[in-house]
């Protein structure tokens, strides 16, 4: 048996190879360690094994989910050359709104607003679609010399003193001294790993889609809290916009179920009127929410990155920007490893990784459940104290800088690619 790699090479099963670096998982974040790798280090054997199908299988699947780049991960993204292959289709939003009020009132009054540039003509956030940004990572990924085997899978895996040894679901073999999972929240190699959970159901679903709208939206986002949950407005590229509307699990399962007009009446009640006539413009998703924090993010010969490491409510917009922090800190561990001839795949090297990476994830998480906690708390003293809260932020410009730099992820201790520095 043999597996095709997106360079049109094969795989043979039984045949036991060798790599520096075994990636599990073709998302946006998989694909970034190894492109961050392989372009610090062209003399890199990179091996990502990617579940889905190969690219030109693939086109039926694609993801039009939109997704937040923050300022860093953007900085991020043009160092390693995937940025430039999916600007076209990036919309920068240069406002953002937030509102809190209750579903029946008709006024919604701004409590906080915040301008959209960390720098002069650096938007702090993009919005861009899911699909394509994982098109154009996977692009230069391939073009930079990184080996993927499409349509397959890590079946198991082996650590001991020297290295790791991969058993992929084709029946093949890779050895190396590190073996990184990117496989998703409900992580298998996690599991595999011995690393255990910390979780929790919100009880709530995100539904996702995009609408189309009558007025420009100007790159304006809007954040509505409502007693269910938040209720997010994204602004796209045209006269469009990602809706990321919270409910409570059981609501969410009757808003799917509705046809589209009695849907659409529903959405209006809660985006307004303030772009005009409202459409549908592509297909709903839902997605259960919750929190999940991996309890260490390594073990022998393995590291956790992504959403296999930590999972988070979208409240604040972050899941797929700590990824990206873990990309940039683990891709600057194994290359300063292997440049000064050290063990990537060492408990000292993996070490420095989880120290970096730990903390930021757990405040985070801790960020996001707390604001989610508060704003579904729908008592007058509580919805009274956070709109006093909200308001004082609005009028101290320093705290609203803090925020924006915050939400722009360029705060902290962060890796060279997070400054839009070579590795």
């Amino acid at each position: 048996m043999t597996v095709a790699t997106a360079q049109g090479g094969t795989a043979e099963a039984g045949a036991v190879r060798s790599a520096d670096l075994v990636i599990a998982g073709g998302g946006s974040v998989g694909l970034s360690t190894a492109l961050a790798v392989r372009r610090a280090d062209p003399r890199a054997r990179v091996v990502l094994v990617d579940a889905r199908p190969a690219p030109a299988a693939r086109k039926a699947l694609s993801d039009e989910r939109a997704l937040a780049i923050a300022a860093a991960a953007r900085r991020m993204l043009t160092r390693l050359g995937a940025w430039h292959r999916v600007e076209h289709l990036a919309q920068p939003v240069t406002q953002m709104i937030v509102t809190d009020s209750k579903l029946r009132d008709t006024v919604r009054p701004v409590f906080l607003t915040f301008a959209g540039d960390v720098e002069p003509g650096e938007p702090f956030v993009y919005m861009v679609p899911a699909g394509a940004l994982t098109d154009a990572i996977e692009a230069a990924a391939i073009e930079a010399g990184v080996e993927i085997l499409s349509g397959d899978t890590v079946a198991d895996f082996a650590a001991d003193s020297a290295g790791v040894t991969v058993r992929l679901g084709s029946g093949g073999r890779i050895r190396a001294p590190l073996l990184v999972a990117a496989d998703g929240v409900r992580s298998r190699l996690r599991g595999l790993a011995g690393i255990g959970v910390v979780r929790s159901d919100y009880r709530q679903t995100a539904i996702v889609v995009t609408v189309a709208h009558e007025r420009p939206h100007e790159g304006c986002a809007v954040e509505h809290f409502l007693p269910n949950g938040p209720f997010a407005i994204l602004p796209l590229t045209g006269n469009r916009s990602s809706l990321v509307w919270t409910e409570r699990t059981e609501e969410a399962g009757r808003l799917m179920a509705m046809e589209d007009f009695t849907f659409e009446v529903e959405m209006e009640r809660r985006f307004g009127h303030h772009l005009g006539a409202l459409s549908l413009a592509g297909p709903r998703r839902a997605h259960p929410l919750g929190i999940t924090l991996a309890r260490r993010f390594i073990a022998g010969r393995f590291a956790l990155i992504g959403d296999a490491a930590h999972g988070m409510h979208p409240i604040a917009g972050q899941g797929l920007n700590m990824g990206f922090r873990d990309v940039a800190a683990l891709a600057e561990v194994i290359v300063d490893a292997r440049r000064l001839g050290l063990d990537p795949g060492s408990a000292d090297a993996l070490g420095r990784y989880e120290r970096w990476r730990r903390f930021d994830t757990v405040e985070m998480g801790l960020v996001t459940d707390a604001l989610n906690r508060l704003f579904r708390t729908d008592l007058d003293p509580v919805r009274f104290v956070r709109d006093i809260g909200l308001g004082l932020v609005d009028r101290l410009p320093g705290l609203k800088a803090r925020f924006i730099r915050e939400a722009a992820g360029i705060g902290g201790t962060l890796p060279r690619l997070m400054r839009g520095e070579a590795l």
